[in-house]
């Protein structure tokens, strides 16, 4: 974060830069029975946890076309992208905001393997995720948008 001097009131002290906004997407993919789709990140941020598969959304890049790459890239799986179920932001260790957007999608081909910056792949039911090391929040926000309780 860089900081540069302010006078309030002439008390000179930092003054907070506005941190960097990064688009970001996440998929919400479920298999026959119901299961999760999640990987465990192999980089930062939430390096070791459990999470959605997903990532940053490039530039010139649609929203769509990120998530199917990343879930691609992570997963093996070749998706289908379907409505928003869930926005949120997560601030990395360096200020950064991630505004991550979560799909629903579809698996239609591809082979499961874990890939790119995923250490591990898997199909969770809800239980199963529970015992998990999941990503900060990933529970909590599954559950606020019915996703552990609603299986599609």
């Amino acid at each position: 974060m860089r900081r540069r001097a302010r006078t309030v009131a002439g008390v000179a002290g930092p003054e907070r830069v506005p941190s960097a906004r990064v688009p970001c997407v996440g998929a919400i993919v479920r298999d026959a029975a119901g299961r999760l789709l999640l990987v465990r990140r192999a980089t930062p941020p939430a390096q070791g946890t459990w999470t959605l598969p997903g990532g940053r959304v490039e530039p010139g890049e649609s929203a769509p076309d990120a998530l199917r790459r990343e879930v691609a890239e992570e997963t093996g799986l070749r998706v289908a992208v379907g409505p928003l179920i869930g926005t949120v932001e997560r601030t990395g260790p360096d200020g950064t905001t991630y505004a991550i957007n979560d799909h629903e999608c579809a698996v239609h081909g591809g082979e499961l393997r874990a890939g790119d910056d995923a250490s591990d792949v898997g199909w969770f039911s809800p239980a199963e995720l529970l015992a998990l090391d999941t990503a900060p929040h990933l529970v909590d926000s599954l559950a606020g948008w019915g996703v552990l309780t609603n299986p599609r």
